[in-house]
């Protein structure tokens, strides 16, 4: 007789089949949200290559798409912290910690000693993605790191930056904080595995403390070099710091265990279980009741359940698609002679990506470039010049730049004119839609929504803190599901019901997200029905509209999310049912629309017949820089102690800093990121002595003749005293 374990888990299925104590057959797959189609395909390659057989052989199931599943094919359930605590106790008697780091959730036990036995803690998280293999991932994904070389990548020896650990959206905020500072992708890896140690160890174990011997469990603890020696690196301080006593004779090393079958233990603990079951339980029935829900079942029980899918029927989808579909204009490539003409180029340097735009003279787009960020501001202008370089622009008049990076690169590029990111949008907008109300910009990591009265912003909301509503969210889930973004609403208009998501907090959309795809919905229906809860999180929570039709009738959609056809469909649909007689457009360029706002600013600028600052196209592709995060780069004008980057570039005729305590020389600037104030941007009291005698210098020169007429007109006189004779 076979006994089969499976861990049905948020992002793989894993299965272990035994037969009298010998592991016959073993696998894990990605189920890509399709869970009940995993396990079939488990259960049949199972019936054919190690003969498990209905009605004789035994299945016991964990996980947290388990107990849907478990019914259907005969099995049991068994809860995953009873299943992994099992199978510790049977291979590791010895042990007093353990922590599993699953896709999408975290468990930390404790064995402690108690009479004859070992009594268990257990304490688990899986409401937040902080802390587990998914937070990793989708961190790296947004770096551009394979998975090869993520799980070789490196701890020990890194200079590590705060990464919040509790929230996995604050910890994608930290993430792109430091991208935009240049700091290097293996610092910022070591730090996210720092985080996800500190997670655990602050978080999970409630105060206890973790003591020898440790095994780590789970996918990431297994396959992430540096996550592991991240855990061998705290563990070792904390047992120094709280004076644990060590085995004699032993590294401390040793006393940490990652076994080669980490991901299993819930597999093999199921089993452990099912050997103590009572015969009749847990008998394999066969797959017919499975296969029954995976092509009837589920879609019956979604009917029920869900909301009609983005697209009510083919003929509202296509009208749809004839109104909105073609609303992006093309840009012709540049002809001969407006590549001679000295051009006017806008850039924005966003979160998740990189714009330009080339305007003539006369204010004609003539060019545009649209590139994934690099994580590296540097990086990023070089790409992006090199692109308008390539389509033909010889000379460029003037430079505007906006976005996250404008401060950055401002200096580092030669731009003319750094614009902010809603003076840019709004300008945009108006430049193609004079008569508009409200403008709404969807960026990768942020949500602007700007209130306009007679041609002018009148209120804005801006949401850069929550990645609820922005187009990072969308992007990560649809490479969770690996579907490319530019098929994002092809799939998604492919979804005929859908499940009804929470508005709000991106940590409790992707819990929601979770529990969803439980139920069997698909990666297509889950997608639709992300971006049917985007307008609710755009206007309603991170816009705080409750009366749209307050704001206005004519809206304006731009940003580069709205390219995305589902989030532009949704978003009709909402604004119409507020506003029945709105006039929604969709900006012709919206992806670049930031990128023109800077271009139509220092064309403006341009036309006062100033010098350009641009420093051209050679000197840019050569640009040598070195950043620099340390303790000596440390803000210490207030208690934050922000812990900035000093990102030192190679220009010619810069005038370095000699008098600074990381001292460059002439021929070096130096730009400062990560702070958060002002204050920040001065390095210490030495250049704080500089800006002062500058300052003075200024006074001296061009006195306040103001405050010379106040001291005089209220300065009394002195009487003129004479003595006795």
């Amino acid at each position: 007789m076979k006994i089969v374990g499976l861990d049905v888990g948020s992002t793989t299925v894993k299965a272990l089949a035994d037969a009298g104590g010998t592991p016959v057959w073993q696998d894990y797959k990605r189920h890509n949200t399709k869970q009940a189609e995993m396990v079939l395909e488990f259960l049949e390659r199972m019936e054919v290559e190690c003969g498990l057989e209905p009605s004789s052989d035994r299945v016991f199931l964990t996980g947290s798409g388990a107990g849907l599943i478990a019914p259907l094919v005969g099995g049991k359930f068994i809860q995953e912290v009873v299943a992994v605590s099992a199978a510790v106790e049977k291979l590791h008697p010895e042990v007093n910690f353990v922590s599993e780091i699953g896709g999408e959730d975290m468990k930390t036990l404790f064995f402690t000693p108690s009479g004859d036995g070992k009594s268990k803690q257990v304490y688990m998280q899986s409401a937040c993605s902080g802390g587990t293999g998914t937070f990793i991932e989708k961190t790296a994904r947004k770096l551009q790191i394979p998975g090869e070389r993520l799980a070789s990548m490196a701890y020990t020896g890194l200079d590590l930056h705060k990464i919040s650990s509790k929230c996995g959206i604050f910890a994608e905020a930290d993430a792109n904080t430091l991208v935009k500072s240049g700091v290097p992708v293996e610092e910022i890896i070591a730090s996210l595995f720092e985080a996800v140690v500190y997670q655990n160890l602050a978080t999970l174990t409630k105060g206890n403390t973790p003591t020898p011997q440790v095994l780590l469990l789970g996918g990431p603890n297994l396959f992430f070099a540096g996550l592991q020696e991240a855990w061998r690196h705290h563990l070792q301080k904390l047992w120094t710091e709280r004076r644990i006593e060590l085995p004699p004779g032993v590294s401390p090393e040793s006393l940490i265990q990652v076994p080669a079958e980490a991901l299993y233990y819930a597999c093999i603990g199921c089993i452990e279980i099912g050997c103590g079951e009572a015969p009749g339980v847990g008998v394999y029935a066969g797959t017919g009741r499975l296969r029954w829900w995976i092509e009837e079942g589920q879609h019956e029980q979604k009917a029920r359940e869900g909301s009609k899918g983005l697209a009510g029927d083919p003929t509202e989808l296509e009208q749809f698609v004839k109104c909105y579909g073609e609303s992006r204009t093309s840009v012709t490539k540049p002809g001969p002679e407006q590549c001679r003409e000295a051009a006017t180029v806008g850039c924005d340097f966003g979160s998740t990506t990189a714009k330009a735009v080339v305007l003539s003279p006369t204010g004609e787009l003539i060019a545009s470039c649209y590139a994934q960020s690099n994580g590296n501001p540097i990086e990023d202008a070089k790409a992006i010049m090199r692109e308008i370089r390539g389509a033909g622009i010889e000379r460029i008049a003037a430079l505007g730049v906006t976005g996250y990076g404008k401060d950055l690169l401002k200096d580092i590029v030669g731009a003319d004119v750094a614009v902010v990111e809603t003076v840019a949008h709004a300008t945009a907008a108006l430049h193609y839609f004079a008569d508009a109300d409200v403008i709404c910009d969807v960026g990768g990591c942020d949500v602007k929504i700007m209130l306009l009265r007679q041609g002018t912003v009148a209120d804005f909301r801006l949401n850069s803190q929550c990645s609820s509503g922005n187009g990072a969210f969308l992007q990560g889930v649809a490479e969770r599901y690996q579907v490319p973004l530019d098929q994002y609403a092809e799939r998604a208009f492919q979804a005929r019901a859908v499940p009804t998501l929470a508005m709000g907090c991106g940590v409790f959309l992707q819990s929601d997200i979770v529990n969803q795809q439980r139920k069997g919905w698909s990666s297509e229906e889950i997608m639709a029905s992300l971006a049917a809860v985007l307008p609710l999180n755009v206007w309603v929570y991170a816009g705080q509209l409750q009366n749209l039709a307050a704001a206005g009738r004519k809206f304006v959609l731009q940003g580069g999310t709205h390219r995305n056809l589902a989030v532009v469909k949704a978003q009709v649909d909402f604004i119409r049912g507020k506003v029945p007689d709105a006039e929604i457009v969709v900006h012709p360029y919206s992806g670049e629309a930031g990128a023109i706002g800077a271009a139509l600013c220092v064309l403006d600028w341009a036309r006062e017949g100033a010098a350009s600052r641009f420093r051209g196209y050679d000197l840019i592709e050569s640009l040598e820089y070195v950043a620099t995060t340390n303790e000596h780069t440390t803000c210490h004008w207030c208690p934050v102690n922000c812990r900035r980057t000093f990102i030192d570039v190679r220009i010619p005729g810069a005038p370095g800093r000699s008098w600074s305590k990381l001292p460059v020389e002439a021929g070096w600037e130096r730009v400062i990121s990560g702070n958060s104030c002002p204050k920040g941007l001065l390095e210490d009291v030495n250049e704080m002595r500089v800006v002062k005698a500058k300052l003075e210098e200024a006074k001296n020169a061009y006195p306040n003749i103001a405050e010379l007429v106040r001291d005089s007109a209220f300065k009394r006189a002195k009487a003129d005293v004479q003595s006795p004779v």
